[in-house]
């Protein structure tokens, strides 16, 4: 017979697990890194070119000393520190070894390269930008990494909000880089603000001091926004003001590019959640069918109407410049066509073959607004080649990573995670800002490519293996959380 107890079974309330000091101060520099990649140009103009460099090698320093212990220790928590860190062994094999191959390739170029200083300056910006998008993919979760990009990304739009302010409100004047005096009467384009936050007919450019490169920020906030609000976080509230936030700064940068890209992800979060309701292969293939029908349709409306699509998106049909561009550096590049002309990503400006090469207002071009048609000015075919492997071999893992349902074991049916959509939305902007802008070989847009790359080799999974076993809680099947 059932009795009434003062003594009840189930175990004592306890405290929630805490996040291990170690793995907080990580979580911080990995924010800081990532940063410092998306605001770079804000470093540059702040600082000088001379302290903004020593602070990206104290930067990459940093991320060695933190990086190298944790690989000798293979993943161990050093005994009697109860704020150590722990991260998954480096498992080599599954390195993106595409991506490794365009790094070496790009230091090989060196062999017969035109502009020898320049291969070996931004060789070894490529090398560290590698390096922080390896590091940033093995210590971090895949959670961790969008909650990450998250706070970066709110920094970036903040301060950008904050700057605008500042210098339509207190300054009320344009401001040029290292806040050097003006000239007499300096091009627009040379400002790092033009103080306009106010001014609708004028675009603003934020801390980062580029139009374009703003509106793809946004874009990029925007589907890491939406995503870590589809997770159900708290305080989703504020994150959906940042979302409005990351809107109007979209607007007020008037970025062309960004509207396509922002277009182009739209298409392809469609795609993935229509994928994702197909329950057989048959499904699938219908849907493939259609979206292959709808693509080439799409393509071939484009080309009919161009130039009414660039007229209603306030641009000329030399896409302001850019087919200049695109001439001049298609006619160096078959100079050299199956191994180019040597690496430079970007074009330094005081290389003698670059300094007034071509000019956009009177600034030298620093790279060929198309990341095809620069890879193949510097490397040619065989570079055209590799870079296809890279992008393409981490579109297809993202895309099947997002579509495919999470499966270890023999359930199939487990739920989808919102998570998975960040991979091929990131490449979907990636890849279409690649066909009027080089970023994606660059600084923040190689270094995502790298980590979301190796991301996915380590952990194909969201919050299940080795990988995904780190120092916070809530992550990892409940067995597993139970045993840490």
């Amino acid at each position: 017979m059932a009795q009434i107890t003062r003594h009840p079974v189930a175990p004592a309330p306890a405290a929630p697990p805490r996040v291990a000091t170690g793995r907080m101060a990580l979580r911080a520099y990995a924010i800081l890194v990532l940063f410092s990649a998306f605001a770079h140009t804000a470093w540059w103009n702040l600082l000088g070119g001379g302290l903004a460099l020593v602070f990206l090698g104290a930067l990459t320093v940093a991320t060695l000393a933190i990086w190298i212990p944790l690989i000798v220790r293979g993943g161990r928590r050093p005994s009697g520190n109860a704020s150590g860190l722990r991260v998954p062994v480096l498992e080599w094999r599954r390195l993106p070894w595409a991506t490794m191959g365009y790094v070496a390739l790009a230091a090989l170029s060196l062999l017969w390269s035109r502009w020898p200083g320049a291969t070996a300056l931004t060789w070894a910006g490529l090398l560290v930008t590698t390096l922080h998008g390896l590091f940033l993919a093995h210590v971090l979760t895949w959670r961790e990494l969008a909650r990450a990009l998250e706070v970066a990304l709110k920094w970036v739009l903040g301060l950008s909000l904050l700057f605008e302010l500042w210098a339509a409100l207190v300054r009320r004047e344009p401001l040029l880089p290292n806040f050097s005096d003006a000239p007499a009467d300096p091009d627009p384009h040379w400002y790092w603000t033009r103080g306009a936050l106010f001014d609708p007919d004028q675009r603003i450019q934020g801390i980062v001091g580029n139009a374009n490169v703003l509106g793809i920020l946004c874009v990029l906030a925007l589907i890491v926004f939406a995503v870590r609000v589809a997770m159900a976080p708290r305080r989703r509230g504020m994150l959906i003001a940042w979302m409005v936030l990351a809107a109007v700064l979209f607007a007020r940068a008037g970025s062309a590019t960004a509207l396509i890209a922002a277009a182009a992800v739209a298409v392809v979060l469609l795609a993935a959640l229509l994928m994702r309701r197909a329950a057989t292969p048959g499904a699938r293939s219908r849907l493939y069918a259609v979206f292959t029908g709808i693509g080439v349709a799409g393509v071939s409306a484009v080309a009919l109407l161009w130039s009414r699509i660039l007229e209603a998106l306030g641009r000329d049909s030399g896409l302001t410049g850019r087919d200049d561009i695109w001439a001049a550096v298609w006619e160096r590049a078959w100079e050299r066509p199956v191994f180019g002309n040597g690496f430079s990503t970007p074009w330094v400006p005081w290389e003698p073959m670059f300094d007034e090469w071509i000019l956009d207002h009177g600034i030298t071009v620093f790279h060929a607004h198309d990341m095809w048609l620069d890879v193949f000015l510097q490397l040619g075919v065989v570079g055209l080649a590799v870079v296809a492997v890279v992008f393409g071999a981490a579109t297809w893992r993202a895309w099947f990573f997002a579509v495919d349902r999470p499966r270890w074991d023999i359930v199939a049916d487990r739920p989808y995670s919102p998570l998975t959509l960040l991979a091929p939305l990131i490449m979907a902007l990636l890849l279409t800002q690649g066909l009027t802008e080089s970023g994606p070989l660059m600084l923040w847009g190689w270094l995502l490519v790298t980590a979301i790359a190796f991301r996915i080799k380590l952990a194909p999974v969201v919050g299940h293996g080795t990988a995904e076993r780190a120092d916070e809680p809530g992550v990892g099947t409940s067995a597993e959380r139970a045993r840490r």
